[in-house]
């Protein structure tokens, strides 16, 4: 009797010890600029055999609960896992992971397939909406450029949208109060859209053949797009473009791959200048352009939309070409080409193209200088 109860008590403390057990994370900042509401990502493979799931808490060091959200990648297991750090220069930022019950965690980041408007691929975070083309517009002469609609509120945006435009008459083309869509995207790049480019040519594509949710929030969401029958020198290819947006974010990631025959070609990131009176700038890798929003049926000015595209390193090339600033890098087929690209909007966060600019270089810093992440026992 006495051996068994020393069993159950030696069981029962093992179990407790096993409940209370903590995961550290340790988030490093050794650059010379802070770091507030950076989303960082940890592979599920970090954390040494132990099993990511929805029954965690995160908190910070001072017990605050942190957000955070399991990415699958399209997959039926935990890849990963993100959340929001702040970590000044030259400090270590502590988290804790520990089992319990999250708090519900409010969306900030959507992306939906819109079949009832001609097959749009949209998606949104809580700083600006956008959308791709789809086959339903093949008679429209599409491009696989980007378009891009400005908000100024942190709700989510896309279905009220399409369905007070569809089902009530309320054009998105108007500010009700949210945002509008008053960018033009034609047959070009639009806001960020990348094209081969080959002896001099911008190849810009058509409308995308097919999509795939890979993830949809609350802290970030993932699709796939895939463009058959591009032809870059008389050859058939296929382009897969994987875009991610994430919460508070001012760019998205774009991770692009042409598959078919080897061929070594350029890839071209790009912005459409419109009619070219805006303000464009420019550094090593990055490009930010700030011009006059104007509302499609009224005609009305409502600020200025801005748009910036970035690569991890420097471009190869930089020119302007069909009222497209580009910048150009080499690429080989079969290869992933990875740069970010979103927009902005004056009556919303970015007053003035100033602090666009400053943003979004603050945003190519951190991807260009990763902060050091440990997890620890």
């Amino acid at each position: 009797m006495k051996q068994n109860k020393f069993i159950l008590t030696a069981l029962l403390s093992a179990i407790a010890i096993i409940g209370t057990s903590q995961t550290k994370i340790e988030v490093t900042n050794q650059y010379s600029f802070d770091r507030a509401n950076e989303i960082i990502e940890i592979p599920a493979s970090d954390f040494n055999g132990s099993t990511l799931s929805e029954n965690l808490v995160l908190k910070d060091s001072t017990n605050k609960e942190i957000p955070y959200q399991l990415i699958y990648n399209g997959s039926e297991t935990v890849q990963s896992i993100i959340f929001p750090v702040d970590v000044k220069t030259g400090t270590k930022a502590v988290y804790t992971l520990t089992s319990g019950t999250p708090k519900a965690i409010k969306a900030k980041t959507y992306a939906r397939y819109i079949p009832e408007r001609k097959d749009d691929f949209t998606w949104e975070n809580d700083l600006a909406a956008y959308r791709m083309y789809g086959p339903a517009l093949a008679d429209e002469n599409p491009s696989d450029g980007v378009d891009l609609w400005l908000k100024r509120t942190d709700e989510l945006v896309v279905d009220s949208f399409y369905k007070g435009d569809l089902q009530y008459g309320k054009s998105y083309h108007v500010d009700h109060g949210q945002g509008l869509d008053c960018y033009k995207v034609g047959h070009t790049l639009g806001a960020g859209g990348v094209a081969p480019y080959v002896n001099g040519e911008l190849l810009i594509g058509n409308h995308y053949d097919t999509h795939k949710v890979l993830d949809n929030g609350p802290l970030r969401s993932t699709f796939t797009l895939t463009y058959n029958d591009v032809v870059i020198n008389g050859k058939l290819y296929t382009k897969e473009i994987t875009i991610s947006t994430s919460a508070g974010t001012v760019l998205n990631k774009a991770v692009v791959k042409y598959i078919g025959e080897q061929q070594d070609i350029q890839l071209a990131v790009g912005i459409f200048l419109h009619d070219g009176k805006g303000a464009l700038q420019r550094a090593p890798g990055l490009i930010v352009y700030g011009e006059d929003a104007i509302a499609d049926e009224t005609q009305e000015n409502v600020g200025k939309n801005y748009v910036g595209v970035v690569l991890p390193d420097k471009e190869d090339e930089y020119k302007i070409q069909k009222i497209t600033a580009l910048l150009i890098k080499n690429y080989s087929i079969g290869n992933d080409f990875t740069y970010y690209f979103g927009g902005g909007w004056s009556k919303w966060k970015f007053p003035t193209q100033k602090e666009w600019l400053a943003a979004v270089r603050q945003f190519a810093n951190e991807v260009r200088y990763p902060l050091t992440v440990k997890v620890t026992k």
